[in-house]
């Protein structure tokens, strides 16, 4: 378990201020936040490499705020690995190792163990970070900190370390805290999501839930929504809206109306009427040659002005009365539709995908 308790810390004139999260025995949490907002001063407080100023951090339920770093049974694995340079590949794993059996058994699966004898200042920044990650697990810390370890990886080698690394993780249930910039990665390994800016917490929770729901535009922007638009919201009345499933009880969510530019979106929300935001995820926007009767309650026909191709995906830009919509849409939708700038066509998402915040 890492559990923090109002703390503060100082690194030169950087400051950490009221700290507050807990990430439960064995679980994955994941730190998210843009560059100087505090993540590897966060988990150099927890390690006690920098000194906390007030409040309190327990690791496995034990308090170490004034604990040496030595004796807070942790690993600690930074973004440009910081191995000693004086030491081989070996003699680096061996170091602080539980024992010899536990460093031969994370070389080997890391596969370093070719480089066993080769000095850490020979190798390229890909090899020297997975010797990192070994000699961090060779110690079978009960809980172990990530700085961003896969960033000096190839994609193909980063994905194997992933797999490797979640691998140990369900063998040891240890616990940890990883700082990445990879969303599609704090989702697909985070338990708990906490959003770091500027030395503050300002969204945590389940990872779904914050990417899903960001508590501000900030947030929703740096997390990479595509569509974030400021605008008004009205509430259009107290009985459940007929599109909804359930009673307004159920819910705690009343019919909204949105309006941005020349378009008002419906929304479900509990909101104050006035100026807010709403979010809306390029996942959740569909496209079609012409508007349905299904379940979808927002549509809008607009021209196609910008298609660019992400992987598997492609992000399509429809400008609908002046208010451009991204959807992502998959290669084989952008052949069967005939998507080209352009086109004509229909961008529809559910109320339930549109986020006020």
């Amino acid at each position: 378990m890492i559990s923090l308790q109002h703390v503060d810390a100082r690194a030169g004139n950087f400051r950490l201020a009221d700290i507050t999260f807990e990430v439960p025995q064995g679980s994955y949490g994941v730190v998210i936040g843009p560059a100087g907002a505090g993540k590897t001063t966060l988990l150099e407080t927890i390690a006690g490499v920098v000194r906390s100023t007030s409040g309190r951090i327990l690791l496995g339920g034990e308090d170490l705020t004034h604990a040496p770093p030595e004796a807070r049974r942790l690993g600690i694995v930074y973004q440009h690995a910081y191995l000693f340079p004086h030491l081989n590949v070996r003699q680096n794993v061996e170091y602080g190792a539980a024992n010899k059996a536990a460093a031969d058994d994370v070389m080997q699966r890391f596969g370093v163990d070719a480089l066993a004898t080769r000095s850490v200042t020979d190798l390229s920044g890909g090899e020297r970070q997975l010797v990192a990650i070994a000699r961090a697990l060779a110690r079978r810390p009960e809980v172990l900190l990530l700085d961003e370890p896969f960033s000096a990886l190839d994609p193909r080698t980063r994905t194997i370390a992933r797999r490797l690394l979640r691998t140990v993780y369900y063998e040891r249930r240890f616990t940890v805290l990883q700082v990445t910039h990879d969303f599609a990665e704090a989702g697909l390994l985070g338990d708990v999501a906490i959003m770091l800016d500027r030395g503050r917490i300002v969204q945590q929770g389940d990872p779904e839930e914050v990417f899903r729901r960001p508590a501000s535009p900030y947030i929703a922007d740096f997390l990479g929504a595509e569509n974030v638009f400021a605008g008004v919201a009205k509430p259009i009345g107290h009985e459940p809206p007929d599109w909804v499933e359930g009673g307004e009880d159920e819910l705690n969510q009343h019919a909204v109306a949105f309006t941005t530019g020349a378009l008002t979106f419906y929304a479900l929300g509990d909101v104050v009427p006035g100026p807010t935001h709403a979010v809306i995820r390029a996942e959740e926007v569909s496209l079609s040659a012409e508007t349905s009767m299904s379940s979808v309650q927002n549509q809008f026909r607009g021209t196609i002005v910008e298609i660019v191709p992400a992987g598997a995906l492609s992000r399509v830009t429809v400008d609908a009365s002046g208010t451009p919509i991204v959807a992502a849409v998959t290669a084989r939708s952008v052949r069967e539709l005939g998507l080209a700038n352009g086109a004509e066509v229909v961008a529809g998402f559910k109320a339930t995908a549109v986020h006020l915040c």
